[in-house]
C-alpha cells in the first residue's frame, strides 16, 4: 500500500513562514508537553523502583507485584476513549489540567498501602484517573502540526520517557535511601516527592496552554492563517480518500490490528520497565548505584528515538522503520536474557532500549494520517487502550515466570519479547498509503 509520492517536491518548498511558525509553535508547546508526559511516566513505573524495598516489607511476591503493576492499564483501558472523546469537545487545556492533578494526588496515596488489596486499589485508580493522557497529547500535536513532521514532533515528546528513567532512577535511588526519615519508609518517600510535580503541572497547563491555533495570541496573524490552512488542507485530503465516523474508527480493522502491534510492543517494553531495576540491582552496590546503572539505557534510547523519528519524516517511510525497531528491541531482550557478564547485560538492555522506544513516534504517524475529528479523538485512544493492555500482561507474565523458574529473568524476557516479534509482523503486512499526508504541491503553495 505505499502509493506514490515522495516528500521531496514538498520539502523544497518549505518556506521562511513555514519554518517559523514550526518553530515557534514547537517551541511553545513541547516543553511543557514534555515535562508532564515525563511526570506521567515517572509515576506509572516508579513502582518498579520502589519493589526493591516495598516488595518485602509488605510481603509481596514477583506475581503479586506484576498483578499490581500492570492493573493500572486495565482502569486506563475502561476510560480510555470515553477521556479522549470528552477532550476533543471541551478542549486539551481544562481535561489535561485535570488528568494531570488526579493522577498526582491518587500516585501520593500509594504510600499509603498495606497489602495486595490496598496495591491493587491505587493502581487501578491511578490508571483510572491518567486515562486519556498520552491518546489527548497524541491528538493534540495532530492540531498544531501538519504530518510532514508529525513524526519526529511525536519522537521529541516520547523522548520524555527515556528522560524520566534517566533522572527518574537517579532521584528514585536516592529517595530510597531515605528510608526511616520521619518514620517513612523510603519506598513511601518516593511515590509521596514523585507525585507532587503532577499537581503543579497541571495548575500550569491550565493557564499557559491553548487549545486550537485559531485561540494563538503567541503567533502572528500570518502564522495562524498559515497552520490553520495547511492544516485544514491536510484534513480535506485525507477525508476525500476516506472518511471515517467515530464508530467506524472503532471498527475499523486497520484500527484494530494497530492496537494489536501496539499491545506486542507494551507487552515487552512494560514487562522490562518495571522489572529492569530488579535485574540491575543485581549488578550494582546499594541503590544509588543501581539508580545510575538503570539510567544508562535511557541515555541511548532518548537519542535514538528522536533520530529514528527524524529519519522517517524524511524518508517519508513508516511501516519498515516502526517493524525494524520492534526487531532490535525484541533481539535486545532475547540477548540479555543470555547475557551472564554485567557489561554485556548492560550493552543488550542498551540495545532493546533503543530498538523499543523507536517505535513509538514512527507508529504514531500511522493512525493519526488516517483519523481526523472525533474519529481520531476515539481511534487513537482506542489503540492506545487496547495496546496498553499489553502492559498488564506483559508485567504480570514477567512476574509469574520468574517466580516459577526460582527467581531466574532468563525464560521471562525471552517470553515478552515475542510482542514486538509479533508487532514488526503485523505492521509489514498492514503496510501505510503515502497520500494520507501528502500535500499536493498547489495546496502547499496555498498554504505558504
Amino acid at each position: 500500500m505505499d502509493e506514490t509520492p515522495t516528500r521531496a517536491g514538498l520539502t523544497n518548498q518549505i518556506s521562511d513562514l513555514e519554518r517559523q511558525t514550526i518553530a515557534r509553535v514547537t517551541r511553545r508547546l513541547l516543553p511543557l508537553l514534555m515535562a508532564c508526559y515525563f511526570v506521567a511516566y515517572l509515576d506509572r513505573v516508579n513502582v518498579g523502583f520502589a519493589s526493591l524495598t516495598m516488595n518485602k516489607a509488605l510481603g509481596f511476591t514477583s506475581a503479586v507485584y506484576g498483578f499490581g503493576g500492570g492493573i493500572f492499564f486495565l482502569g486506563y483501558f475502561i476510560f480510555e476513549v470515553p477521556s479522549n472523546v470528552l477532550l476533543s469537545k471541551v478542549g486539551a487545556r481544562r481535561w489535561i489540567a485535570r488528568i494531570l492533578v488526579t493522577w498526582g494526588l491518587i500516585s501520593a496515596c500509594t504510600a499509603l498501602i498495606t497489602g495486595p488489596v490496598s496495591f491493587y486499589s491505587v493502581r487501578f485508580l491511578l490508571g483510572i484517573a491518567e486515562a486519556g493522557f498520552f491518546p489527548g497529547i497524541i491528538l493534540y500535536l495532530t492540531w498544531w502540526f501538519p504530518s510532514y513532521y508529525r513524526s519526529r514532533i511525536v519522537g521529541m515528546f516520547m523522548a520524555a520517557i527515556p528522560l524520566s528513567n534517566i533522572l527518574g532512577s537517579l532521584v528514585s535511588g536516592v529517595l530510597l535511601d531515605l528510608d526511616g526519615w520521619m518514620g517513612i519508609a523510603g519506598w513511601q518517600w518516593l511515590f509521596i516527592l514523585e507525585a507532587a510535580p503532577a499537581v503543579v503541572l497541571g495548575v500550569a497547563f491550565w493557564f499557559y496552554m491553548t487549545d486550537w491555533p485559531s485561540q494563538a495570541h503567541w503567533l502572528t496573524a500570518e502564522q495562524r492563517d498559515w497552520l490553520s490552512t495547511r492544516l485544514d488542507a491536510e484534513r480535506s485530503q485525507r477525508e476525500a480518500i476516506r472518511h471515517f465516523s467515530l464508530r467506524q474508527a472503532l471498527t475499523d480493522k486497520r484500527v484494530l490490528l494497530l492496537s494489536l502491534v501496539y499491545f506486542g510492543g507494551t507487552f515487552a517494553g512494560y514487562g522490562i520497565a518495571l522489572f529492569q531495576p530488579q535485574i540491575v540491582h543485581r549488578l550494582a552496590a546499594g541503590f544509588g548505584m543501581t539508580g545510575v546503572i538503570n539510567a544508562i539505557p535511557s541515555v541511548f534510547a532518548a537519542g535514538a528515538m528522536v533520530l529514528w523519528g527524524r529519519h522517517s519524516d524524511h524518508t517519508g517511510e513508516r511501516p519498515r522503520h516502526v517493524a525494524i525497531a520492534y526487531s532490535i528491541g525484541a533481539a535486545g531482550l532475547i540477548a540479555t536474557a543470555l547475557m551472564t557478564d554485567p557489561v554485556l547485560t548492560m550493552t543488550t538492555l542498551v540495545i532493546a532500549a533503543m530498538g523499543q522506544s523507536s517505535t513509538g513516534p514512527t507508529f504514531w504517524s500511522l493512525p493519526t494520517a488516517m483519523l481526523s475529528g472525533t474519529a481520531a479523538a476515539g481511534g487513537i485512544a482506542l489503540i492506545n487502550a487496547l495496546g496498553n493492555l499489553g502492559g498488564f500482561f506483559g508485567p504480570y507474565l514477567f512476574g509469574l515466570i520468574k517466580d516459577a523458574t526460582g527467581g531466574s529473568f532468563m525464560y521471562a524476557l525471552m517470553a515478552i519479547a515475542l510482542g514486538p516479534i509479533m508487532s514488526a509482523s503485523i505492521v509489514l503486512v498492514l503496510g501505510h498509503d503515502r497520500r494520507l499526508e501528502h500535500i499536493p504541491a498547489r495546496e502547499a503553495q496555498a498554504g505558504q
